[in-house]
């Protein structure tokens, strides 16, 4: 069962873009950063086109806390790291259906296993 309301996640899952900044060690916000946003099932995921060396996806490893906005929803969530590679897959899918409309050059870097490597769920608290 998911914790997000079916109204977040369609505003959220409908969203083009989302902005996230994760938690510092000191409890203050990192600046927001503009990224993808897909929804598989009832939950919602994002991936570091560049990988796990990605300022931002370093700082969601760091506190596993953060905030979203997207769609109008600002959400505080958990970040939790995705590597079942069923969801991986359903994943892929979903930035496929979902971004097409965009040149190839832009969708498929999101798919490599150095993107893959690097999504996670989002978690509302």
């Amino acid at each position: 069962m998911s914790l997000w309301t079916e109204n977040e996640l369609d505003k959220i899952g409908n969203a083009d873009e989302l902005q996230i900044a994760s938690l510092r060690q000191n409890g203050t916000l990192r600046n927001l950063v503009t990224i993808w946003v897909v929804r598989v099932d009832d939950e919602l995921y994002i991936r570091s086109v560049n990988g796990r060396s990605s300022v931002w996806f370093r700082g969601t490893q760091t506190s596993r806390s953060g905030q979203i906005k997207a769609g109008g929803v600002d959400k505080d969530v958990t970040f939790i790291d995705v590597s079942d590679t069923d969801i991986i897959d359903q994943i892929d899918n979903a930035y496929l259906t979902k971004y097409k409309r965009y040149p190839a050059q832009y969708v498929n870097p999101m798919l490599v296993p150095k993107a893959q490597a690097a999504t996670i769920k989002l978690v509302p608290k």
